[in-house]
């Protein structure tokens, strides 16, 4: 299950308390179903915000970057690339055993090379699971698609993914940031556990 939300900014904790909540109901509810939160950034708010969302124990925690760093003002000029970063980075150091995932969209204008420092920041951020996906307009006050991607890219940036050691990637034009997710849980962890030389 996908639990997800718009921007909370009217609410002191960007709706940290409501993540909480919600993981927590489902997990009385249905003890086995696995949870992925999919939140906003929570640029303005205090830390204990983000520190409410991880001690509910989602299963997977996900939060996009959405595109590369040079294209924040045009794509996302509310938010801030390295406090999204950051707030991947402080998810593991608060739980390390939890799974991150985090995701772009391709075909905006970016170039190859911003792309796969974008996945090197990652890394270093330690974000297991990385979507990319092609960018489609969603209305005409969108930012305009700058060109479709073709397949052979995706799989080059999936080549390239696993090669840095994500330990899950989807790279297709179709991939979106939590389709099959419940399918992806279950390969995700198996994938630690190869990792770590207990699969």
């Amino acid at each position: 299950m996908v639990v997800t939300s718009v921007d909370r900014d009217d609410l002191e904790d960007g709706g940290a308390e409501h993540f909480a909540q919600t993981i927590r109901a489902i997990r009385h509810r249905s003890p086995a179903t696995t949870i992925e939160i999919l939140t906003p950034d929570f640029l303005k708010c205090p830390p204990s915000a983000l520190e409410k969302v991880v001690e509910a124990r989602p299963d997977v925690f996900n939060h996009n970057l959405e595109t590369v760093p040079g294209l924040y003002p045009e794509v996302r000029p509310g938010a801030r690339y390295f406090h999204s970063l950051r707030l991947l980075q402080k998810i593991k150091e608060m739980d390390p055993a939890m799974f991150t995932k985090s995701g772009i969209m391709v075909g905006l204008g970016e170039e190859r090379q911003a792309v796969l420092q974008v996945m090197d920041d990652m890394r270093a951020a330690d974000v297991d699971f990385l979507t990319i996906g092609q960018y489609l307009q969603p209305t005409p006050k969108h930012h305009r698609v700058d060109r479709f991607v073709t397949p052979e890219e995706f799989k080059g940036y999936e080549t390239a993914a696993y090669g840095k050691g994500f330990l899950m990637v989807s790279a297709t034009p179709l991939t979106r940031s939590s389709y099959h997710a419940g399918d992806d849980f279950a390969r995700l962890r198996a994938a630690r556990l190869e990792k770590l030389g207990q699969a």
